[in-house]
């Protein structure tokens, strides 16, 4: 009932704004809303940490209030990397996780994101958070090898997820309800090091909801010099499941853990409860 109220309310707004925005009056408020919306602010703190995000959206202020919530895991894992690591964090979104790691570890941080909705406000964030000469913005998508391929989109929202690069499937393995795409050159982990020169990572940070597997694959040269890897992997997608196990221990690194909120084993999770961050590390030398 709520879901039919919800689109009920966006059709009546969605046609209100056809109507109003024709105006040279209803445009000017639609253009003030709209710069209101994208310089909204929200001040987040987890321990002794304060950082600020841009919440032009509903799903931006979820993001935020819930940042020491949704990934407990994923900050336990940035407070102990050892400062100055250089860190790979391969499906950035907003930043959030860039900007925790720049700013706790003084980390060197790669921030690749290909999403034309996601990377003003990636950019909004590093910024706000004076972190312009710690974060690098990549704004392409990586797979197992370099080429031009389409970005699938099931959200055209700031701040949305669920993307893939090259493929039809999602996070699940299953053919994904496309809303958006475009073209755009794909790399792989290597080609990024190689041809672009970023610097070798310390540790890597995958989330990119279907591909794992394919970054990996694409990464076999940088991952046998990584000294460790987080990687949001999906225990009922097998075909992922398989080929990651593989490629991460034929580069050497060993399984220390996987865990994740305990939001994700209630009913509102859509089905998240097998998707897990797998903490992967690399032994004494």
């Amino acid at each position: 009932m709520r879901n039919q109220i919800k689109r009920l309310f966006k059709v009546i707004i969605a046609h209100a704004v056809g109507l109003i925005g024709k105006t040279n009056f209803g445009g000017y408020v639609f253009e003030q809303v709209l710069n209101i919306a994208m310089k909204a602010n929200q001040l987040v703190k987890h321990g002794q940490t304060q950082l600020l995000f841009a919440v032009p959206n509903q799903l931006n202020r979820y993001r935020a209030e819930s940042f020491s919530t949704k990934e407990p895991e994923t900050l336990e894992w940035l407070d102990c990397l050892p400062l100055n690591s250089v860190l790979w964090d391969i499906g950035a979104n907003v930043g959030l996780y860039s900007c925790y790691a720049a700013k706790v570890r003084n980390c060197q941080v790669f921030a690749f994101e290909p999403s034309v909705f996601n990377l003003e406000l990636l950019a909004r964030n590093i910024y706000l958070n004076g972190l312009t000469d710690k974060i690098a913005i990549i704004p392409l998508p990586l797979s197992d090898h370099q080429a031009f391929s389409t970005l699938n989109m099931t959200s055209m929202e700031w701040g949305g997820a669920l993307s893939t690069f090259g493929q039809d499937y999602g996070w699940d393995g299953l053919k994904m309800q496309k809303v958006f795409q475009f073209q755009t050159l794909g790399l792989s982990v290597d080609d990024a090091s190689q041809l672009l020169c970023i610097p070798q990572p310390n540790y890597v940070k995958i989330d990119v909801d279907g591909i794992e597997h394919l970054i990996l694959k694409g990464g076999e040269t940088v991952l046998k010099k990584v000294d460790g890897v987080l990687i949001e992997i999906n225990d009922d997608f097998l075909a992922q499941v398989e080929q990651s196990n593989k490629i991460l221990l034929d580069a050497g690194l060993v399984l220390k853990t996987k865990c994740h909120s305990e939001m994700f084993d209630t009913p509102d999770s859509f089905g998240r409860g097998k998707v897990w961050n797998q903490i992967w590390h690399r032994e004494c030398r």
